[in-house]
Parts: structure tokens; C-alpha cells; sequence
């Protein structure tokens, strides 16, 4: 027996077999240390979003992702350089492969990009009411790729995010407080203090119009057949809307009660009799 396995050369295996022992423990212990490392930068930048109430969820959880998948990217890489296979060619590949990816898919990037700077700056969140895009409605979902609104009607409008990020934005829940601006003509035979008086008295009796900031009722314009006024009542956002359409009514009867004139455009047409010229 010992003559049968002095034949085979046992002896000079065994450096390789052990070399081959210490690559598979180094290579495990590369997968696991990385598998943790991963997973904690993961929940660390997970944790940083949840912990500031002005950064937002969806936007680390995308970020943990990434972070988790690049470290298990140099983890493989590391993996297969112990075993002595060259990655150079395989970075490239990837690269390559990126690079193609990127082309192909340049429009969804771009909504990418423009999500992550949303949800980075936040100039909206979920429940305000924007107009953006040449849409209006109140946010019911944002993620990396788009923005939900939902209108008044119930329709569900979706927007890329690469459309609202290159447009303006309107926020109009970004504020607190908010002045509702809407504009009255009477006619010139009219008191302004009286018009005033009477504007003033519906703005009071209204349960959403705030006392402070007390309400601006002014001249604003003389057009050619009214005196105009403007008209800045001041409300919490929530009520803006219902301000904005119950007012408008309520004054007109108001002026209807006090006898006083809302003028219209008039039109004086004479007619002449052929051969009177």
C-alpha cells in the first residue's frame, strides 16, 4: 500500500490541495465580511432617512440598495481575483454593458435623476396641491420615476418626473397662510367707502377668512366702465379653495342687496336710414 501511494506522488498535491483549502476559507470569509458590510451600509443610510423627518424614505431606500449592490459588486470581484481569474476583462464587460444599458434606457434614467433630486429637495410632498407640467391636482404618490396627482374630478394623472423637474412648480400647500386674490368692478356712480364697507362685511362673516392678516379690499384699477377693486381675504391652506369659489357669490349678493351697481360692457348701436346720411 505505501509503495501504491509513494507511486502516485501524494506528497506533491498537497501544497495545491491546501492553497485551494485557504482560497475556498478566504473566499467564504470575503463573501460573508461583505455580505454584512453590505447589508449595514444598507440599513445605516436607511436609518439616516428615517431618522430627519425632512429627508425622505423612498429616496435612502433607493440610495441603501445602491450602496448594498456596489459592495457586493467589488465583493465578487474579490471573490474571483482569489481564485486567480482576471476581472479586468470582466469590469469591461460590465462597463460596456452599462454604457449600453444607459443609452437604451435614457429617458427612464432621466426620470431617475430628476425623482432623486425631487425627493432630494422636496419642493413637494404627498397631499399638497401643485400645478405643474400644465396639470393641477393633489399629490398622492411620489417615487423615482414618477409623480401621482389626483384632480378634483378623481382622475389619477401620472407625470414623469423628468417633465416636473425641468418646470415650474407651484406649490400652493407650501405655505400656511394664504392670500386669496380676486377682483370686484362697480360702477363709477358709486360710494368706494360704501363698496368697501360692504366687501369688508362679507370677508368678516366668513368662517374660513382669517381676522389676521385682516383682509385688503382696494382700488386696484378705473377701467373704461368700472371701478375695480381688489380683494385679498387671507386663509390656512386647506380653506383656500373654498374661499376662492364661495366668496366671489356671496359678495355679488351682497352688492345686489345694497343696490349697488355691477356694470357690464354696453354697446351702443345707431342705425341710419339709407339716403338720411
Amino acid at each position: 500500500m505505501q509503495d501504491f501511494l509513494e507511486s502516485l506522488q501524494v506528497e506533491q498535491y498537497i501544497p495545491v490541495l491546501l492553497e485551494a483549502a485557504t482560497n475556498v476559507l478566504f473566499a467564504i470569509a470575503i463573501l460573508v465580511v461583505g455580505l454584512f458590510v453590505a447589508n449595514k451600509a444598507k440599513s445605516i443610510i436607511g436609518k439616516t432617512g428615517a431618522k430627519y423627518a425632512n429627508l425622505d424614505d423612498t429616496l435612502f431606500s433607493f440610495l441603501g440598495n445602491v450602496a448594498k449592490y456596489v459592495i457586493l459588486a467589488f465583493v465578487v470581484i474579490a471573490v474571483l481575483n482569489r481564485f486567480g481569474i482576471q476581472t479586468a476583462s470582466i469590469i469591461a464587460l460590465l462597463g460596456a454593458a452599462g454604457l449600453a444599458i444607459g443609452l437604451a434606457l435614457q429617458g427612464t434614467l432621466s426620470n431617475l435623476a430628476a425623482g432623486v433630486m425631487l425627493l432630494m429637495f422636496r419642493p413637494y410632498k404627498v397631499g399638497d396641491f401643485i400645478d405643474v407640467a400644465g396639470q393641477f391636482g393633489n399629490v398622492s404618490e411620489i417615487d423615482l420615476f414618477t409623480t401621482i396627482l389626483e384632480t378634483f374630478d378623481h382622475q389619477q394623472i401620472i407625470i414623469p418626473n423628468s417633465q416636473i423637474w425641468g418646470s415650474q412648480i407651484v406649490n400652493h400647500s407650501h405655505h400656511n397662510v394664504r392670500g386669496v386674490d380676486m377682483t370686484f368692478g362697480v360702477a363709477y356712480k358709486e360710494n368706494t367707502d360704501e363698496v368697501r364697507k360692504v366687501i369688508l362685511t362679507v370677508l368678516n362673516a366668513h368662517p374660513a377668512i382669517l381676522k389676521n392678516p385682516a383682509p385688503f379690499v382696494e382700488v386696484a384699477t378705473l377701467n373704461d366702465s368700472s371701478v375695480d377693486f381688489i380683494v385679498r381675504p387671507f386663509c390656512q391652506g386647506a380653506d383656500y379653495f373654498d374661499v376662492l369659489y364661495s366668496v366671489p357669490e356671496q359678495i355679488k349678493k351682497a352688492l345686489d342687496e345694497a343696490n349697488i351697481e355691477i356694470p357690464f360692457p354696453h354697446r351702443k348701436i345707431i342705425m341710419v336710414k339709407e339716403g338720411e346720411a
